[in-house]
C-alpha cells in the first residue's frame, strides 16, 4: 500500500487536518486516488477541480501518481458551484446595512 496525506484545500476552515489514505501499489491511477480521496473527505468528485501535490504541482494523469511516495501531501481544490457552497458570498439584501425599503425608492 502506498499512504498519502490528503485534505481539502480551504484556509477558511478551523480544522484543515490532513488525514491518511491507503492507495494498492497495484492500482496507482488518478481515477482511483480521486476515488478514495473523495471517498475519506465526504467530497463529490464532480467537485474536484484538480488535486494538488504540496507545494505547487498539479496531478493530472496516472504517470504523476505513480511517481507519488508514502506521506506525501496532496489537497483536493474544489469548484464552486449552488449545491457546494464553500465560500458562498452574501447577496445584497443579506449584507448587514441593506435596507429594503430604501432600495425601492423612486425619485
Amino acid at each position: 500500500e502506498l499512504v498519502l496525506k490528503v485534505r481539502i484545500q480551504n484556509s477558511n476552515l478551523r480544522e484543515n487536518d490532513f488525514i491518511e489514505i491507503e492507495l494498492d501499489r497495484q492500482e496507482l491511477t488518478y481515477k482511483e486516488l480521486l476515488r478514495v480521496s473523495c471517498r475519506e473527505l465526504g467530497v463529490n468528485p464532480e467537485h474536484v477541480q484538480k488535486i494538488r501535490k504540496l507545494p505547487n504541482t498539479m496531478l493530472r494523469k496516472d504517470k504523476d501518481v505513480a511517481r507519488l511516495q508514502d506521506f506525501q501531501e496532496l489537497e483536493l481544490v474544489l469548484t464552486v458551484s449552488d449545491k457546494n457552497l464553500l465560500f458562498r458570498v452574501p447577496t445584497l439584501s443579506e449584507q448587514s446595512g441593506y435596507n429594503k425599503k430604501a432600495s425601492e425608492l423612486t425619485y
